[in-house]
């Protein structure tokens, strides 16, 4: 199937702002990427603050299919340890800076940033409010650490070797599994 005009100016979007950052981010920019004159930008965003909720809503959903794929069924239908292993192993696959930017971005407008708060909030588990209990801390742990791994490989100028990057995941993954069994 062939991805629609909107997609193709979304992930154009997204492509200036990995390589030019998201002060870059213009329709005359988008244009040039997506090969789709300024009107039909227009037509699809009527302004940058639209493309830029477009660009949130689209890379959030493209971050959940990611752990749907890694989970191997939907959010609602799999279970805490299942949801918690494929917010980990996707935060080690998928790292670039446009999605740390546009996060950093989204902090600042709810609009922008419940996308990202929705599929967090199904995917991850919450800081512990009982401190005391080990699984919770664990598990909290666990998506900390998948975290720093997924800002790491967006900051810096030496990527992780992809096997590298794998076992990390799988430890993590084997982390939470152990958490979720000691409950």
């Amino acid at each position: 199937m062939r991805p629609s005009n909107r997609t193709n100016i979304l992930d154009a979007a997204v492509r200036v702002i990995e390589r030019d950052g998201i002060t870059a981010l213009t329709f005359e920019a988008v244009a040039t990427e997506s090969g789709i004159a300024r009107g039909g930008l227009l037509y699809h965003f009527p302004s940058r603050e639209a493309l830029l909720q477009g660009i949130h809503q689209h890379l959030a959903g493209v971050w959940e299919a990611s752990m749907v794929a890694a989970a191997g069924k939907p959010g609602d239908v799999a279970d805490a340890t299942e949801r918690y292993q494929a917010y980990a192993l996707t935060c080690a696959q998928t790292a670039t800076r446009a999605e740390l930017q546009l996060m950093f971005d989204a902090a600042a407008t709810d609009d922008n940033m419940q996308p990202w708060a929705r599929v967090v909030e199904h995917w991850s588990p919450a800081a512990p409010q009982d401190l005391t209990d080990p699984v919770a801390l664990d598990l909290f742990i666990a998506k900390l650490a998948a975290d720093g791994m997924w800002v790491y490989e967006a900051l810096s100028r030496s990527k992780l070797a992809p096997e590298v990057r794998q076992v990390i995941a799988d430890r993590l993954a084997g982390l939470i599994a152990g958490a979720g069994t000691a409950s």
